[in-house]
């Protein structure tokens, strides 16, 4: 799936969506966790979501590209892991990508997502991150 991990560098706390705000919390839902998807929203037992997007300007495309592992070993358990790496490099038809990896672990399993923008270098290609409270 995706990259090899030895050319994947995960950041921690540090990464630009700062995950540290999901460690620990008990996922029960995932939804949108597929090729082609545009979203993928975690639900926790405290009854908060985070929602994974990109939020549109014009001319790009940003998608899950590849998950790598089962999305049910996520749910019911703390999360251990939450933490974010982005390769960026422009193709050789002069269109830029960032690939951006996401991997979460629990003590059941472990799930990497990458996804994948692509532009023309103008506009920005990050997947970003909302937290919310269900209602």
């Amino acid at each position: 799936c995706g990259l090899p991990r030895r050319y994947i560098r995960f950041e921690g706390d540090e990464s630009v969506n700062n995950l540290s705000r999901i460690l620990g919390k008990t996922v029960v839902s995932i939804s949108g966790m597929i090729n082609g998807s545009e979203e993928i929203i975690f639900t926790f037992s405290d009854g908060e979501f985070a929602k994974f997007y990109h939020e549109y300007d014009c001319c790009e495309t940003v998608e899950v590209e590849d998950v790598c592992g089962d999305p049910e070993d996520l749910i019911r358990y703390p999360l251990v892991v939450a933490r974010e790496a982005t390769v960026e490099r422009d193709d050789e038809y002069g269109e830029h990508e960032t690939a951006t990896f996401y991997e979460f672990a629990t003590n059941k399993g472990s799930v990497t997502i990458r996804w994948l923008g692509r532009s023309n270098g103008y506009y920005s290609e990050r997947v970003a991150i909302e937290y919310g409270t269900v209602s």
